[in-house]
């Protein structure tokens, strides 16, 4: 790993926002899907929250779902499993979803603990999940058509939130837990060495300050004694 390579790695983990969150409701195509992750990431998103869809996912180049490296996604079957465990750490849930109670999207504050709620590409968010959202908001539209597409939809919005989140400081300073830092960084440090890990159920070795393994062949060693190659 270059230096720079290195030093870009901290630094976006140092603009991770632990208390942003985007819950897609049953979004079953791998275009948007992968659309959204890459904005998550590009807004400083750490996790994602996708309700499975009842159908599966429909394939996007062979890309498989949760296999960004760079926005840990999280797995529901229901939607209100997401919502119940956001809301208990302190999010509001918000929908974004074409109603008469629905506000502008930019009147909201989103400095706030927030998670974006986004439905499916034909019929928007469930029921369910409005009957458990917090707030409903609307792009305002100036043409013959009524909604953007899904990923549209949330690359607009998100950019609001990265505004107001940037305004108030809160790109300025790292956010993540200690824990989940050290657990991103080694994890987008030494991939293949997360992936012998997780497979042999190892804890991850410490790091130093370049992000390579401290003494790796005393580790390796180690390891080849206890569990094999």
């Amino acid at each position: 790993m270059t230096p720079d390579r290195y030093r870009t790695i901290r630094r976006v983990l140092d603009r991770r926002q632990p208390d942003l969150t985007l819950i897609t409701d049953e979004v079953h195509k791998g275009r948007n899907l992968s659309a959204l992750v890459r904005t998550c990431d590009a807004v400083g998103i750490d996790t994602i929250h996708c309700v499975i869809p009842k159908a599966g996912y429909r394939p996007y180049r062979g890309t498989a779902l949760g296999s960004h490296k760079w926005v840990h996604t999280a797995l529901h079957e229901q939607v209100d499993a997401p919502v119940a465990q956001l809301r208990e750490q302190g999010f509001t849930i918000v929908a974004a979803h074409l109603s008469p109670r629905a506000r502008d999207y930019r009147d909201l504050d989103y400095t706030r603990p927030t998670a974006l709620l986004l439905g499916t590409e034909k019929c928007g968010v469930s029921a369910a999940a409005l009957a458990a959202a917090d707030r409903e908001v609307v792009i305002p539209m100036m043409g013959m058509v009524a909604s953007y597409n899904v990923s549209v939809a949330a690359a607009i919005i998100l950019a609001e939130v990265q505004r107001q989140r940037q305004s108030a400081g809160l790109y300025d300073r790292c956010r993540l837990p200690e824990a989940t830092y050290r657990q991103r960084l080694f994890q987008w440090c030494q991939p293949a060495v997360t992936a012998f890990c997780e497979r042999r159920g190892l804890a991850y070795p410490p790091l130093d300050e370049t992000g390579e393994i401290v003494d790796a062949p005393h580790w390796y060693r180690r390891v080849r004694e206890t569990v094999g190659d």
